[in-house]
């Protein structure tokens, strides 16, 4: 690792030299903010109606950053975050005793990156270090966040990412990722425990984005990913050494009132010794009632991720890449962990889903989704899963939000999953509740 920094810092150093950056009148920004979440989690993990996975606890997370722009064509930007929990109920333990413990935790470097526009006055951009992709590339389907393991504490890359601007109309990115299982490049403040995992194993990247709107209304991107993930660490369907190539497409075409997007990729590569080749994609066709009272949005959709099949040498299973998140529920991908052995790991799935968002005021927004899951493979039964039916289950979703000002929104987030026969007999539905405040400056 230490070669791969010194690569790095020289990598920029070069690029400062040679892009003749003037330094005058810099200008610098400085930003906060605070979020505060209750949740509140029941059954979540096997639903069953016991409390070994039942979480009731408060989740604050403090950013500062600093935005400095050096000149028309440099900046460096810097963020430092910390978030910690206090418990008021966290399952039992075998003492049968509550835990009511409270961790300040660590403070992170959350970002640390530095830009470089219009080098040596070509169309060309880019971004050295700890960086940002959340809403980059298409909606995050397969590039989104880089750090899984510690929630929503951070979603960073250690990333160069550059850019080049070939005309008005097309843009192609190239990024090199190293995402180490946990934080090796930077110092990490006030650390007093075993250091906190940010993924399931050492894990690096190559990607080729380019995106197009040469179209009128359609918005289409083309994709080229390749992966490698470790197995020291490893467990589940992350349990060997992977090399994992996606090639793909996301397009979005707007006839108003009417939105169509979609996305397909097509994985291949090696896990272990065994061969990979797996799909995933999904399809959505979005309605906008703009004349209506409160300016509904309906929605139907179909999104499908292959899953391994038992008697196969191939591995069929879809690997999320860098979107262990929560895509399409917040309890879902936790109950995806119970499965495949590693958290947020979306695989064998199909979704189903209708949805409609409205404002009864220009500061409130209302949504609610119905999904129905499914699963395209049987997996092995065990004490959870059936090994005998497909249909995972149904799961409502409800949320508000509301704005109050410019720095201040918050919102409230309801999820309830009915499992089905895809679970064993008799298992509990489970509930989600999310509320948070926030404050940014």
């Amino acid at each position: 690792m230490s070669v791969k920094r010194i690569v790095c810092a020289a990598v920029a150093l070069a690029v400062l030299c040679i892009s003749g950056i003037s330094y005058a009148e810099p200008s610098f920004k400085l930003g906060f903010s605070e979020r505060a979440r209750h949740e509140y989690w029941k059954d979540i993990f096997d639903n069953n109606d016991d409390v070994l996975d039942n979480r009731n606890f408060f989740r604050f997370k403090t950013s500062a950053w600093l935005d400095a722009q050096i000149s028309k064509d440099f900046k460096a930007f810097v963020k430092f975050s910390n978030e910690n929990r206090a418990y008021t109920y966290w399952g039992v333990n075998t003492t049968g005793n509550k835990d009511f413990h409270y961790d300040a935790n660590e403070i992170v470097f959350d970002n640390l990156y530095f830009d470089v526009n219009n080098i040596l006055g070509a169309p060309f951009d880019l971004r050295i270090g700890r960086q940002d992709l959340l809403g980059a590339y298409g909606e995050g389907f397969l590039i989104m966040e880089g750090t899984p393991q510690d929630g929503s504490r951070t979603f960073y890359f250690n990333a160069v990412k550059g850019a080049w601007r070939v005309n008005d109309v097309n843009t192609l990115d190239f990024i090199y990722i190293n995402n180490p299982r946990d934080d090796v490049f930077l110092p990490v403040l006030n650390e007093d425990k075993a250091p906190q995992n940010l993924n399931t194993t050492d894990e690096e990247a190559y990607v080729l984005y380019w995106k197009n709107k040469g179209l009128k209304n359609l918005l289409l991107e083309n994709y080229y990913i390749y992966k490698r993930e470790d197995d020291d660490g490893g467990r589940g369907l992350q349990g060997e050494k992977s090399k994992i190539n996606a090639l793909g497409s996301y397009a979005k075409y707007s006839f108003a009132p009417w939105t169509l997007r979609g996305q397909y990729a097509y994985q291949f590569g090696k896990y272990g010794t065994r061969d990979r080749s797996a799909m995933g994609g999904f399809v959505f066709l979005d309605r906008a009632f703009e004349d209506a009272q409160w300016k509904p949005v309906a929605s139907l959709g179909f999104s499908y991720l292959s899953g391994d099949k038992r008697n196969s040498s191939k591995v069929e299973a879809w690997d999320p890449l860098f979107s262990r998140c929560p895509w399409v529920s917040e309890i879902y991908v936790l109950s995806m962990g119970t499965e495949t052995g590693v958290l947020g790991y979306w695989t064998n799935v199909q979704v189903w889903q209708a949805s409609v968002s409205m404002k009864p005021t220009a500061k409130m927004k209302l949504s609610f989704w119905y999904n129905f899951l499914r699963a395209p493979e049987q997996i092995n039964a065990t004490t959870v899963f059936s090994s005998s039916g497909k249909d995972r289950g149904h799961l409502p979703q409800a949320r508000l939000d509301y704005t109050v000002n410019k720095n201040i929104s918050t919102y409230f987030l309801a999820e309830y999953f009915i499992p089905g026969n895809f679970y064993v007999n008799n298992r509990d539905a489970s509930l989600f509740l999310r509320t948070e405040v926030q404050f940014k400056f």
